[in-house]
Order: C-alpha cells, then structure tokens, then sequence
C-alpha cells in the first residue's frame, strides 16, 4: 500500500503581460477504497482574487480561480499525496447474472447507466463494433475475460505516439493507423464496449510508473476508462498499458466525455501572438517514507 506523491505543474508563457480570466481545475482525486486522499494543495502564480471548489455533476470536485494580476507567466502547481491501495478484479466476483456477455444491467441501476452506454460518435462504417466483436467467444463470453482482452489487445497491438495538441482522433482513426496517445485509446475502448451495450465513462489522472517499469503516458496526465461490471463496480482499464484494475492508476475525474475532463483551461486577454506556449511536468513517487499533511477543508462542497 505506497503512499503516492504527485506534483503536477503546469507554466503558460506570454510575449508580454496579459490579463487572466477565470480558470478551471480538475486537480483533487476523487476518494474512494482503493485511494484516499491525504493532503492536497494549490499553488497558482499570480496569486488568484479569490478560488473555490465545486462538485460538478459527476461528483468530481472542479476548483475556479481568476488570477488578480496582468503577468507574462502563469503557473498553477497542483501537489496532493494518498493512500493507494491497487485492486485486481477477479471474474469470480462478477454478478452471476453478468458472468458472460451478452446480459442485461439490474432495472434499478439501468436508467443511471443510460447515457453511460449510449457511444458518444457516430461509427457510420461500424468499424469499431465489427473490431469490439472479434473479442466475443461465441454465443457467451467470459465478461471480465472479453473487457481484459480488449484492454490487453490495444497494449500490444497499437503503437503509442504521443501527441501535444488538444483533442483526440476518432476511434475509426484510430483503427487505421494502430496508433495514437491515451486519450485516443480510451475513446476507442469507450466506444467499442458501449457498442456491446456496456456503461463506460472516461478517466483523468496521473500514472505511477515503479521503479523498472516503463508505462506509456507518463510525465503528464494520463487517461483511461472505467466499465460497470455488476458484482464490481466501475472497473479500470488502461489499454495504453494493459492495465487491469487500479495498479499504478490515480483517478481524479469521472466523466461521460472527454471533453468534460480537460485538466486546466482557462481565458487571457491579449494577442494570439502573445502566447509563446504551454509546459507540462508531473512528478509521481512512492511517498511512503514521508509523513502526510492533514487534506485542507474544501469550501462551498
């Protein structure tokens, strides 16, 4: 059980000095059994007027801040430490009605699932349900089996480029070429399984890579996706490293969308010629040697 450390700064750079709008932040990890949260800090430069944190409607918390001050430099550092707790889904704790695909969520939780399971862009050649159904056994598939090899199948068959620019590929893109960043691999699996008729949503957060490990995405946020396996709950995968369950995962946001769950974005007053560009470092260490600070009382929860 490491004590995960994550340091996660980001710089924005300008020609000359510029005035801020407001910002939005998806910093704080969401508490759950598998990660809980120990200390957690913002620092921003220029200081802000003023900030808060809120719940959007997924329940993850959004903390909004506008800079005070005109400045050719704006840096927000985002620092938090938790307990991590990895889990490993096992089939045998699936729902026995959920065992195999294909089956039917329980009537109670269905209607909260809905748009959870409806794809989120159109597959007008149905390339990406044709690809979900080459992992299907027959007329029943293991569930966690058919989730695992998909998961594992996009690791080892897909190349990994990274990509700076903001947005992602479609997944039928994404097909054709066997590559693509962690965003475009999530999309991809979010969609292929919402095609089989199960309920995924995208995730944000930082990836731990242990010491003799190499994981894909690491440096910057990272993405993957959450299913809703009955007996299980929500489930991680991550096919840009074959990842099943929550080992090495940080979760900080749940979404229906990726484009509900940009890290850090915000507006500025100038030019377009001011801008000089962005950085990005994320520092993740196995912290448990250190003593945790107390997590800070969030305002307006």
């Amino acid at each position: 059980m490491p004590i995960l450390s994550v340091e996660h700064t980001t710089i924005y750079r300008y020609r000359r000095s510029v005035g801020f709008g407001e910002h939005r932040l998806l910093g704080r990890p969401r508490d759950s059994a598998d990660q809980i949260l120990q200390s957690w800090s913002v620092e921003i430069s220029p200081a802000p007027v003023a900030m808060r944190h809120v719940q959007d409607v997924f329940g993850n918390v959004v903390t909004s801040f506008t800079p005070a001050m005109r400045a050719q430099e704006l840096r927000v550092v985002n620092r938090l430490r938790l307990d991590h707790t990895p889990v490993t889904p096992r089939q045998s704790d699936v729902a026995r009605y959920a065992a195999t695909w294909p089956f039917g969520y329980d009537a109670a939780e269905s209607p909260d699932l809905g748009r959870l399971r409806e794809p989120s862009i159109e597959d007008a050649d149905h390339a990406v349900g044709r690809w979900a159904r080459r992992f299907l056994r027959g007329a029943e598939t293991p569930t966690l089996d058919l989730l695992s090899d998909m998961t594992q199948a996009i690791d080892s068959e897909f190349s990994y480029r990274a990509r700076f620019e903001e947005g992602t590929q479609s997944p039928a893109r994404t097909l054709a070429l066997c590559s693509g960043t962690c965003r475009d691999y999530a999309v991809l699996m979010i969609e292929a399984v919402r095609s089989l008729g199960f309920a995924a949503r995208f995730v944000t957060g930082y990836l731990y890579s242990p010491r003799g490990e190499h994981h894909h995405g690491g440096g910057a946020t990272h993405a993957w996706l959450e299913v809703f396996v009955p007996g299980l709950g929500w489930v991680d995968f991550d096919p840009t490293n074959g990842i099943v369950g929550s080992r090495d995962l940080i979760r900080v946001a749940s979404v229906r969308d990726w484009r509900q769950a940009v890290p850090l974005a915000g507006t500025w007053n100038g030019l377009p010629a001011d801008f000089l560009g962005m950085d990005v470092t994320v520092r993740v260490t196995d912290a448990s040697a250190d003593t945790a600070l107390p997590v800070p009382h969030l305002q307006a929860l």
